[in-house]
Order: C-alpha cells, then sequence, then structure tokens
C-alpha cells in the first residue's frame, strides 16, 4: 500500500491488464506494484473494437490476481484510450456517463481495492464536468483511494482546488511533454507538496531517470516502457554510470534460453496460453527488460521493496 507522505518512489509497471504481463510483473521480476486499464473490460461492454491482447480471463481474474500478488494496485479508468486513443471518437456526455457508472459497478463487484485512477474528463467537456465525477466518485468508490489527475486545462486556480480536495493526486508527464511543459513537471511538483505535505503525488507516464531522483517525494509514478524491447526491437539501460544499448538482433540465444525460457514457460502455464517456441522468446525477452528496468529504477527511484 501507498502511504501518505511517502519518501520513497515506487514504480508501477503499467501494462497488468492481461493475465501474462500480470504475471510477468507480478510473479516473474516479483514486482510489488502494477498498474492496470480497466479499458479493455468496459470496451467489450460497449462494444468497443480494441487491441487488448488477453486470454480466457476475464475483470474478476486481473483484479484478483493483481490484488493478491502486489502491495499496490492502480486502476486506471481508459478515459485516455477514449480522448486520444484507438478508441478516439466524439464520444457524448450520456456515453462517458455510461462508462463512469460500468467503471464503478465492476470496481465494487469484484471487489478491487486497491487505488482508482478518477474519470478525468476534462478534455472532452471541461473541467466542471470532472469535477462532477470526482466528487461522485468519492462517495461511489468509499473503499477506494482515488487519484485525482491535474491537466493543463485546470489552470492554476483548479490544481489548488484540487490540493485541496485530494490526498493523492497525479500529473500526467506526457501531456506536459507534449505540450512544450515538460520544465514544468518539477515545478508543480514541489508547489503541490509544499501547498500539502501529507499529499501522494503520482507521475503518470514517467520513468525518467532525472525525473525520478529528482522527485523521489513523490509516492508513485508508471511506465509501459518495459515492452519497448519486443516493441521496439531495443531498449536502452543505465546502470547508473553509463547507458547502453540491447539489441533483440544481437541477442545469445542460448543465454536467453537458458536463464528465462523456464521462467516465462510457467509464467504462460499460469496465464493459460499455449507454449510456442515464438511465444516463449517472446515473455522471455519481456523478463529480461523487466529484470534491467528493476534496477535501473532501484538506483534512481529507491527500493522498490
Amino acid at each position: 500500500m501507498i502511504a501518505e507522505n511517502c519518501h520513497n518512489l515506487k514504480i508501477h509497471f503499467a501494462g497488468g491488464e492481461s493475465l501474462i504481463r500480470s504475471n510477468l510483473i507480478l510473479r516473474g521480476i516479483e514486482s510489488k506494484y502494477v498498474l492496470f486499464t480497466i479499458f479493455p473490460y468496459l470496451a467489450d461492454s460497449f462494444g468497443i473494437k480494441h487491441g487488448y491482447q488477453r486470454g480466457k480471463e476475464g475483470y474478476k481474474e486481473i483484479v484478483a490476481n493483481n490484488l493478491k500478488h502486489s502491495k499496490h494496485s492502480i486502476q486506471d479508468s481508459g478515459i485516455f484510450s477514449l480522448v486520444f486513443g484507438a478508441a478516439k471518437s466524439n464520444w457524448s456526455k450520456e456515453f462517458i456517463d455510461s462508462w463512469y457508472h460500468k467503471l464503478v459497478e465492476l470496481t465494487l463487484e469484484e471487489n478491487f481495492t486497491g487505488s482508482v485512477v478518477e474519470v478525468d474528463s476534462q478534455k472532452l467537456f471541461g473541467v466542471e464536468n470532472a469535477w462532477y465525477y470526482r466528487e461522485r466518485m468519492r462517495r461511489d468508490l468509499p473503499n477506494n483511494r482515488i487519484i485525482n489527475v491535474f491537466h493543463l486545462e485546470d489552470g492554476q486556480k483548479g490544481l489548488d482546488r484540487l490540493i485541496e480536495f485530494s490526498d493523492y493526486i497525479a500529473l500526467s508527464i506526457p501531456e506536459l511533454r507534449f505540450s512544450g511543459k515538460r520544465s514544468y513537471v518539477e515545478k508543480i511538483a514541489h508547489y503541490v507538496k509544499n501547498k500539502k505535505p501529507e499529499i501522494d503525488i503520482h507521475l503518470l507516464g514517467c520513468t525518467e531517470n532525472k525525473l525520478m531522483r529528482n522527485l523521489s517525494f513523490c509516492s508513485s509514478a508508471d511506465s509501459t516502457s518495459w515492452t519497448a524491447f519486443n516493441k521496439f526491437g531495443f531498449f536502452r539501460y543505465n546502470n547508473g554510470n553509463k547507458t547502453f544499448t540491447v539489441k533483440k538482433g544481437l541477442l545469445n540465444k542460448d543465454v536467453l534460453r537458458e536463464q528465462y525460457y523456464d521462467r516465462a514457460i510457467e509464467l504462460m502455464e499460469m496465464s493459460g496460453l499455449k507454449k510456442t517456441e515464438g511465444m516463449i522468446f517472446y515473455n522471455a525477452c519481456h523478463l529480461l527488460q523487466l529484470e534491467y528496468l528493476m534496477k535501473q529504477y532501484t538506483h534512481y527511484a529507491g527500493p522498490q521493496d
């Protein structure tokens, strides 16, 4: 559990919405911190096509696995996918209201007791619409810590209002980066913490080494960086002294088999997946990068116990 006034940034490996990825994160490298999105499960309910790959497991199995094997699990609302992702569309207020109600219903039905990212609808319908869901969610999900998200639309007054209201606030690092305001990240984080020292701060989509080190007073962060090896064929690793690149095409496959194949096979069996050579190699590569990144995050963000 993330404690208030935490002094050690805990990195949540994002992507735990499928059983195999949840197991790779929590059982493969024994990370204690995971983030998953409810998006594919809500999308299924509304008949929305999506590219999320998973087995036969449902939301119930994901919740159970993430809670059982983590110290802290965060559930994302999926709004980002509706606003910017493959499901981007001109969604109506009525649809987002239905999305909100279904999110609350599933969360309560399957007894997810971790932290829940709010339905931050600022970019769709403005700041006051987000406050409508913000205040409702606090009442509707009394057994969950709610992570309230600051967006640029909120402005200074909105940030102050949010700090006063919330005990767990998130800053969207990709949004600040894309808008050319990356330099504001540390200023905003310090402002929030100085104004309310007991507040927890989550850094959405952030595992930059410098920011992890400089913002160690924040409580949590998340990233899908661990999927880069299989997505792009390489990843960069920094051991504190230098940065080097690991390329899939240059892998010693005998070493990979010796060190990671048995564990990959075990995790695939746990997840109900067929053990083809290609998928074993794929998940072994995930394990390799996860282990490297755990070392890197420990160096820059502190112990991940």
